[in-house]
């Protein structure tokens, strides 16, 4: 992990960087020049004149770097003749605003938040979008925040991306594409955590690898009926679920009573409400249910008999993340109790958020299961990352067990959302899994300087 110091800016019209007294160079050389983001000056470097373990910035270097005035710490790495000044981390997303106070509309609060452990990693983060990029200057202007406001600052072009856009439909857009295949290929940045993951192709990809298959459920492309029927007559329930959705939105979970021979579907509607129907036939199901819709836009998962409680069903949402080492982490994990005749955990379908104590209160139960939770979520994260494209840094899984013991993945998000941290027992995984989302720009950043060639996409 790279040391941070605390910095400050000093009046003079040179370009001098003072260095921390307890920062040695490498070779006893110090650095002839100084690097923000993509840009570079020509420096002198000196020790403190006072002595002190903190960074100074001559106000003239600074103004030439684009250095924000308010940025207030800083880590130092050196390569050959140059001293790179902490790690300029783009967070790239859409949706912006013209208002001060919510650059990016109802997210901006979780910008905010993620933008304020910078401090303690000597990074310098700021959100921007494809219209703040001036190619000409190599310049981006964009939204930082510092204390209790927003800021708006031009900086260099960022040393490395992190890809935060907000859903498929700004992914899909011609000019994301350009964007980043040119950061890329011509100034050289890692953009990590690109694209969101289609639920289909994950599973296709994921059910060949011996280390993984264990915890994936039987899951197909929407194909017939008869595909459908074969799975009831094998499992307790089925799952119909978009391809591409999100939320819990447009899940359909059906069932089949034997005896009585009656199918049900328990869904969500329009309205929002929790809906159970009764049909004499898989056919009329489909063709009330799905009149009209688009069938390949759907996949079938086999339905998993879960841990409850109260009678209503519990997953778990585990988080996982890379560190500035690039290993992989749990870094939150907590349950999901679905709502009453829900047929998700989503808190917008009634779902409560649990911990793990709370949920199982004898200390050697909670044990077993954390451990299957994290083994688990280990093994899929490293099969995630050899088999999708793309630097991979967070993902969010939705997994389950069921009353054998067994661990089930449902889901896995690139993108994974914030609900679970709303939980009072939670705030500290909360911050640690946004100081891990930047820690882990902090590794690309060096990996791109020490080995630029293994870098390029």
């Amino acid at each position: 992990m790279l040391k941070t110091y605390k910095s400050e800016q000093i009046q003079d019209t040179e370009h001098i960087l003072y260095l921390p007294s307890g920062w040695k160079p490498e070779k006893n050389e110090y650095p002839k020049t100084a690097v923000l983001g993509t840009h570079r000056q020509p420096v002198v470097c000196k020790r403190h004149p006072n002595g002190r373990n903190v960074i100074g910035i001559s106000t003239a270097l600074a103004r030439s770097l684009h250095l924000p005035e308010r940025v207030t710490a800083l880590s130092l790495f050196m390569k050959e003749d140059s001293i790179y000044l902490g790690v300029l981390i783009g967070v790239f997303t859409a949706g912006f605003t013209n208002f001060k106070l919510s650059p990016v509309g109802e997210r901006s609060y979780f910008f905010r938040k993620l933008l304020s452990v910078q401090s303690s990693l000597g990074v310098i983060p700021f959100v921007f979008g494809e219209k703040h990029i001036d190619w000409e200057n190599g310049l981006v202007t964009g939204y930082f925040h510092f204390g209790e406001s927003w800021e708006v600052e031009t900086v260099p072009f960022p040393n490395v991306i992190y890809d935060r856009l907000p859903n498929r439909r700004s992914e899909k857009r011609r000019t994301y594409k350009e964007i980043k295949d040119r950061l890329q290929r011509e100034y050289g940045i890692p953009w990590y955590n690109p694209g969101f993951f289609n639920k289909l192709d994950l599973f296709e990809r994921l059910e060949s690898v011996d280390s993984v298959s264990q915890y994936l459920p039987e899951t197909h492309a929407f194909q017939s009926f008869e595909e459908i029927e074969r799975m009831l007559s094998l499992y307790s329930s089925v799952y119909i679920k978009p391809k591409n959705g999100s939320l819990g939105n447009g899940i359909h979970k059906l069932t089949f009573d034997r005896q009585a021979q009656d199918y049900y579907c328990r869904f969500r509607d329009k309205e929002g409400k929790n809906r159970l129907i009764r049909f004499s036939s898989l056919e009329r199901l489909m063709n009330s249910i799905f009149k009209n819709r688009s069938l390949d836009s759907f996949l079938v998962q086999q339905g998993i008999s879960l841990l409850s409680e109260d009678s209503r069903p519990i997953d778990f949402r585990v988080h996982t993340n890379k560190d500035e080492e690039g290993s992989w982490h749990v870094s939150a994990i907590a349950g999901k109790v679905s709502g009453l005749g829900s047929v998700t955990s989503h808190a917008n379908n009634g779902g409560v958020v649990k911990s793990l104590e709370e949920l199982f209160p004898d200390a050697s139960r909670k044990a077993e299961a954390e451990h299957s939770l994290k083994e688990a979520a280990l093994k899929l994260s490293h099969a995630i990352e050899r088999n999708m494209e793309g630097y991979i840094g967070e993902i969010g899984f939705d997994l389950g067990i069921d009353d054998d013991g067994r661990v089930w993945m449902f889901e896995a998000n690139s993108k994974p959302g914030r609900a679970i941290f709303s939980h009072p027992h939670l705030r500290n995984f909360d911050i640690l899994t946004r100081k891990l989302a930047l820690s882990f720009g902090v590794f690309l950043s060096q990996q791109a300087l020490l080995h630029p060639e293994e870098m390029m996409p």
